[in-house]
């Protein structure tokens, strides 16, 4: 593919992450305005309706749901397939997608995520430690408890790397920025599932940028990127005042 795709969001986000590595196993080059959603302005709005990232802008359409986004990417460029063959596999897959997007983004973003960096970095609100600890205890083992009846004991959930082995595994990346590690002992398949995922080139070539700016203030993200050689787009949709979305989850 000649001309980039345009991604809008920041490498922090699980949802970003998702379609990069996409791109990634795809080999679709792209561009990006690390933005984080809070933080666009009011061209960001009509291109998101939503405020939330990531943003897809190609030569034909304008995307913004990363489920979406990564079926369209399918659909327009079907190789390597990303998605299991068969109706079964398919769907079961799809239902990976959206435990992960829906569950998994609940309690490891809205609830330990926010509590830890979005909260105290974006808002100025201090920690409800209440609140994490109650994540800790029962809605993160609930999350792992079903993932480790799911999991292989070694490969991925239909053979070769799916969009469902990539929808679970970005988020424990953002587990670690919160400082939480999957307990070996405890869900053992789920801590090698991450291990192994996690050092395929199309999520390690992203961890350097990650690891970067999840030590820098935000003002200064883009900045640090460029410094890095991040693909950066030209234009940013990004502004200094933060904005929240229309809708908690």
């Amino acid at each position: 593919m000649a001309t980039p795709v345009k991604i809008i969001g920041s490498y922090l986000s699980p949802y970003v992450r998702k379609v990069l590595v996409v791109l990634h196993l795809k080999g679709i080059t792209y561009e990006i305005d690390p933005i984080i959603p809070f933080m666009g302005d009011e061209r960001f709005s009509k291109l998101s309706p939503l405020r939330r990232i990531p943003v897809l802008i190609d030569d034909q359409v304008t995307l913004a749901d990363s489920t979406v986004i990564c079926e369209y990417l399918e659909d327009r460029y079907p190789s390597p397939p990303l998605y299991p063959r068969g109706a079964v596999a398919r769907a079961r897959a799809r239902w990976f997608e959206e435990f992960a997007d829906t569950r998994m983004g609940d309690v490891f973003i809205w609830q330990l995520f926010n509590q830890v960096a979005i909260n105290p970095f974006v808002w100025g609100q201090k920690t409800d430690e209440a609140a994490l600890q109650k994540t800790l205890v029962e809605e993160i083992p609930q999350v792992l408890d079903y993932l480790e009846a799911e999991l292989p004991s070694a490969g991925y959930l239909f053979g070769d790397v799916s969009v469902a082995d990539v929808s679970i595994a970005v988020f424990f990346r953002n587990a670690a920025f919160a400082r939480f590690q999957v307990d070996p002992t405890r869900w053992p398949r789920t801590a090698e599932f991450v291990k192994r995922m996690h050092a395929l080139d199309c999520f390690a070539r992203l961890i350097p940028f990650e690891d970067r700016i999840i030590r820098t203030p935000i003002a200064r993200h883009r900045e640090v990127l460029a410094e890095m050689q991040a693909p950066l787009m030209v234009e940013s949709y990004g502004t200094r005042t933060p904005r929240r979305g229309v809708m908690r989850i």
